[in-house]
């Protein structure tokens, strides 16, 4: 059946009145099937032309509805730009119902916030595509705020139909404008901790275990990116493994993700990942297996060497001082097959660890070999002392390199 405006119209009354708000969203999002009748109706509309509709049903769904073919229209002929504002307008009129409605209304804002943020990545694609400077997911961040407001501070909805069920879903799609291009900015994350701040505020949310597992992983993924680009790496490896165990298996590329910024932490702790997991993650195991077959290796040659490969891939995601700090466990292998060779003795000469640096391409005097050695001590990676006198490594009898994630603070 072909959809007109007035059809559309008493379709949207009928889904309010009703408090269908899954029918609600289905009927603002401009790719359902009517948009396109809706579009064929009006060639070129404005707000103008449709001005005979206002009125037509109770503010501001009649504006709503305006509003709505202007954005079909835009979408229709890809001009993504004039989409973005347009639905930019839609959903500021929505905010004016939507501040005092109940949790009924939800999935139309989610619908409406999607899209919006959706039309901000293709109008900024389009835009750098065309030499142009505007930031439409910057300001998707911002005018996405008041819902995020709206929704935390609902204090008279009864608890099941509060808005308050909509908070973490909100604050996805902030964290998903913030931190769309890599690198991330400072600024980002600072804007992003007010976002938490208030979070941490509000006493009365229900638990993260009682909103959709969706939510969860989203906030979480995010929560450990912050910490992560804070250096907060305990935090972060929390927060990442909870959001990598409650993914869906099926989300292949949100898996990706988490798992883009987890396996570099479990790297520091002295957990490399499995080839069975890596074989899963084809760009992540591109990516990796060369710090990983180097640490495994104890070459910090071909450590150094894939760092220059992979520099600008690794300042583009924030990894690179992270996978910088790695390079200490090449070393940490290096030293250990020293130990090895020298029999498991307790006693071995600084001679030793010097020539396998050389060997390995570092090629240093001895008295820095020598501070290699004392900052492997000093950093829990191997258990001795030094003896300068006799120019001597004393290893301890049991246990000379303990696990790297059994170190008090292994990632200090």
């Amino acid at each position: 059946m072909t959809v007109n405006l007035s059809v559309f119209i008493m379709q949207l009354s009928d889904a309010i009145m009703a408090e269908r708000g899954t029918e609600l969203a289905f009927l603002l999002r401009p790719t359902s099937p009517h948009a396109k009748d809706l579009v064929k109706e009006f060639r070129n509309p404005t707000v103008n032309t449709l001005r005979d509709y206002k009125g037509s049903i109770a503010s501001p769904w009649d504006e709503i509805a305006i509003q709505y073919v202007l954005v079909c229209t835009d979408v229709a002929k890809k001009r993504p730009v004039e989409a973005f504002k347009n639905q930019s307008s839609l959903f500021q009129l929505f905010q004016k119902y939507f501040a005092t409605s109940t949790g009924w209304s939800l999935p139309a804002l989610f619908s409406i916030l999607r899209d919006l943020r959706d039309l901000a990545l293709e109008a900024d694609t389009h835009a750098k595509y065309n030499n142009q400077t505007i930031q439409c997911l910057e300001e998707t961040a911002r005018i996405i705020i008041p819902a995020f407001s709206n929704c935390i501070n609902d204090r008279t909805s009864p608890p099941q139909e509060s808005r308050k069920w909509g908070v973490y879903y909100v604050v996805g799609l902030i964290f998903k404008s913030y931190f769309r291009e890599p690198p991330v900015q400072v600024k980002r994350i600072s804007l992003s901790k007010n976002i938490l701040r208030a979070l941490e505020a509000n006493s009365d949310l229900p638990p993260l275990s009682a909103y959709p597992k969706s939510h969860q992983v989203t906030y979480r993924y995010y929560l450990g990116m912050i910490s992560f680009l804070n250096e907060g790496y305990e935090k972060a490896e929390e927060e990442l493994t909870l959001a990598f165990y409650h993914c869906e298996t099926r989300a292949h590329t949100n898996q990706e993700r988490i798992l883009t910024y987890l396996l570099p932490l479990r790297i520091l702790k002295g957990h490399l990942p499995t080839d069975e997991l890596l074989q899963r993650f084809p760009v992540l195991r591109e990516l990796f297996t060369p710090f990983i077959s180097a640490i495994r290796a104890g070459d910090i040659t071909s450590f150094d060497s894939a760092l220059e490969k992979w520099e600008h891939r690794l300042l583009e995601l924030n990894l690179w001082l992270t996978i910088e700090r790695a390079r200490e466990l090449c070393i940490r292998g290096l030293f250990r097959r020293v130990w090895v060779a020298a029999d498991k003795g307790s006693r071995i000469p600084i001679s030793m660890f010097h020539a396998s640096l050389r060997i390995s391409g570092v090629d240093v005097p001895q008295v820095e070999a020598e501070c290699y050695v004392s900052n492997m001590i000093y950093k829990g990676l191997m258990r001795g002392y030094i003896s300068h006198e006799k120019q001597m490594v004393v290893l301890a009898n049991a246990n000379a390199f303990p696990r790297v994630a059994d170190r008090p603070s292994p990632f200090g």
